[in-house]
Parts: C-alpha cells; structure tokens; sequence
C-alpha cells in the first residue's frame, strides 16, 4: 500500500487535493496498487480539514477577520474536544496584499473561535496558531475571551499590535470563567520568542506588511503588551519558545489560557491516527508547496518522514520549489 500524506501547496492546492492529484497519477500508472490518502497538517491552514477526515464534527461559525471584516470559519469538534485553526479567523490568507494593515490586524476572531468551541462544551482545545495575518500578541484574542486593554485615559484599545504601545492597564476580571477549567493545547511548528531580533516583530513583521519602522512600533507595542500582562501572572512567557508564533498569540496561549506547546505536525499525527495506517505501508509519499530550510525546522514532510523512518518505511517527497 502506498500511503499518500502531503502538506497543503500553499496558494495552490489544499492537502486533499494534493493527494487527491498524487492518487490519479499513481492509479493511472500502476492500477495494481492500493493507495490510501491522509492528508495532514502542521497546525497552519488545514488543520481543522485534517481531523475532519479522522471523524471530527465542523461546527460553522462567523467570526471577526484580521482586519475586522467578518468571516465565516469552521471548529472541529469531537466529544468535549474541538479543533481551532487560527488561520479560519486571523490568518494571512483571508487579506488580499493591497488591503494589510500591519499595525491593525487582529487576532480577535480567534478568539471567537475558542468561545463557539467553550460554547459547544469542549472543556478540551487544540490550538493550531500557523498562518497568521496580526502581530498583536494575541491581544486580540484576549479582547474576544473577555479581557479589556485600557490606554491611560481609561478607554479600551483598538485593534491591532499598533495600538499596544499605549496600553496602561490589563484588566483580567472579564476574562470567561471556562478559560479556567479547560485545557489548551497549543500546534505549532514555531519556536521563535516573543521579543527581539529573533522575535514575533522582527521576525514576520515584513511578511505580514509592515514596514521598518511599523516593526518598530509593533516591537515596542507587543513589550509593553508582555509587560503588563507579565506584572499580573508573572512568569518568563515572552522569552518561551513559541511565545512568537503566530504574531505572539503564542505568548497570550501561554500566559493567559495556560497552554502547552506540542509540535504541530507530531500533535496531528497523532490525533489523525497516522502511525496505525502507516504500519500498513510499503511507500510514503509525502510534500509540500516549497521544499526548504525552513521545512527542516519541523514541517510537515519532516514530521512525516521521521515516523515512517520509525517504523521503516521510506518516504518519497514532492514539492512546487525545492531549495534545500
């Protein structure tokens, strides 16, 4: 059997349809062989689609986008477990290039993903944070669960890693009281740190639209952001590993909902079943969009081929650009 499980070809393809496009090619020329997809992901877009194969509810739900224009997204859910994709409410995806605003992108909507999943019961959240279009350190999706971000006159900030920098006070006594008695599990496959030249600002600023001196500015905001939450529960948050992804949502999972950070593409493999199909196959073929340095950092084909390597089954990638 060969077992296809591919990584979306980003701005091209989704997963599914990769392998859907690897299956024909394969039947067309050896007929004979049994071909098993499973399309998966590493937290970024996808996510939510790979579990929804593996038995997972969609649950549909509008929300905020980046850049505060409504979006429809969709929660996976199974039992008291749900699936949220920040990049269905927040992600870089859903803003064409000519209308991103670096200073005001948003994390809010995924937020408002995580109260469609508490109002669904689920006392359990995988969050996959790739994939995002704000640099607000998830400020936003702290505005959304019930936190209220005050400037020194006492107004509530406006959206956006911009604004931070005039925050004064953080004020938790709105936060929804079910953030205490659910678990948080964060996918992602970056480990970058909240702050500096290695940072959340520095880092993905420029993908996301800003100019140097908005990184600037949304570096100085998203220090005062960790500041002021840092006074109220303390701990090194912003210096984690992972506290940087997805804009620094990554560090309001951490200090605000708890979280624990998985790599992504090991936490899917594991909630999709993979391991239990892969023992059944002779060949794995892997991939996705571009195929470079940053892949060896834990992406998708990596994850992939290191379990089948496990279980001694070779691997074959594909990929649009190879670079490494």
């Amino acid at each position: 059997m060969v077992l296809l499980a591919p990584d979306k070809f980003k701005g091209s393809l989704s997963a599914a349809e990769v392998a859907d496009q690897l299956r024909v090619g394969i039947s067309a020329r050896r007929p004979d062989v049994e071909v098993r997809t499973a399309p998966v992901a590493d937290g970024g877009e996808g996510t939510v689609a790979a579990v929804l194969a593996t038995g997972f509810e969609p649950r549909t739900v509008r929300v905020t986008g980046p850049d505060g224009v409504p979006v429809v997204g969709l929660i996976a859910v199974r039992g008291d477990t749900a699936v949220v994709e920040l990049a269905q409410a927040s992600g870089l995806q859903l803003v064409a290039p000519a209308a991103r605003r670096a200073l005001l992108a948003s994390s809010y909507g995924t937020g408002e993903l995580i109260l469609a999943a508490l109002d669904a019961g689920c006392r359990a959240v995988v969050l996959g944070i790739g994939g995002s279009a704000s640099t607000d350190g998830g400020a936003g999706l702290a505005q959304a669960l019930g936190v209220r971000l005050l400037d020194s006159a006492g107004r509530d900030l406006g959206p956006g890693g911009g604004p931070l920098s005039g925050l004064a006070t953080v004020d938790l006594s709105g936060l929804d009281p079910r953030v205490a008695t659910t678990t948080f599990v964060i996918a992602s496959d970056v480990d970058h740190v909240l702050l500096g030249e290695g940072g959340a600002a520095a880092v993905f600023g420029p993908q996301k639209g800003a100019s140097p001196e908005q990184v600037a500015l949304l570096e100085a905001g998203l220090r005062r952001w960790s500041e002021r939450v840092t006074e109220l529960v303390g701990g090194d948050h912003a210096d984690a590993a992972g506290a940087g992804a997805a804009g620094g949502v990554g560090f309001a999972a951490r200090a605000l909902l708890g979280a624990e950070f998985r790599p992504g593409i090991q936490l899917l493999l594991e909630m999709t079943g993979f391991h239990t199909v892969l023992r059944q196959a002779r060949l794995v073929v892997t991939g996705e969009g571009s195929l470079d340095r940053q892949s060896l950092g834990g992406k998708t084909p990596v994850g992939v081929a290191r379990a089948a390597r496990a279980e001694g089954v070779p691997v074959v990638a594909v990929a649009g650009v190879t670079s490494l």
